[in-house]
């Protein structure tokens, strides 16, 4: 079992997003990576999605305790098991994907407990609008991947925002304005 700390290194090398020399860089693995939301609707229950396609790099110096995150998603793999849902999120009044294809989330600082990195603080970009974000980040794993034999690491990543920050006021109050986000992330170093 590989030490914590080279799955933190691996995470947020996926992660973060600078211009300063890093000891360790990553791709993220799009198959393990599905950034996702939850909602209420009307009241009633919580309205849960994730989004399908996702893109980034991470990169990472535990030692110096600093890194970077990139993550790019794009906003029409958005997935809510209902096709007609996932059509109207897709349109002007929510998603506007014929506009804006892609969400970003970029940060050039990570927060650590020890060898540990316990949160990013960035700017999440959404409809065109940044704004700033601080992710938690948990279960924070680097290995050596069973598989591909390749060195891993693996996390866990969540955030709350209120979407009207956003212009994102489709249907609000009835659909809620505050929007869990959950990100699990899988990155293979460079």
């Amino acid at each position: 079992m590989t030490k914590p700390l080279r799955l933190t290194s691996c995470i947020a090398s996926a992660a973060l997003l600078g211009g300063t020399a890093y000891a360790d860089a990553y791709t993220i693995d799009a198959r393990h990576t599905f950034p996702s939301f939850e909602v209420s609707h009307l009241g009633f229950s919580i309205q849960r999605g994730r989004f399908n396609k996702t893109t980034g790099n991470i990169d990472l110096d535990p030692q110096a305790k600093k890194g970077r995150i990139d993550i790019t998603i794009d906003a029409n793999s958005i997935d809510t098991g209902l096709e007609e849902l996932e059509a109207r999120l897709k349109k002007d009044d929510f998603f506007h994907t014929d506009k804006y294809p892609s969400i970003r989330f970029e940060s050039a600082r990570i927060n650590f407990q020890g060898d540990q990195p316990v949160s990013a603080d960035g700017e999440l970009t959404l409809l065109g609008v940044a704004r700033p974000v601080h992710l938690t980040i948990d279960h924070f794993r680097c290995g050596i991947h069973p598989l591909t034999l390749r060195y891993l690491c693996g996390a866990n990543a969540s955030a709350t925002i209120e979407r009207s920050q956003f212009g994102l006021t489709a249907f609000a109050p009835a659909v809620g304005d505050e929007v869990q986000i959950r990100i699990q992330v899988e990155a293979f170093k460079d």
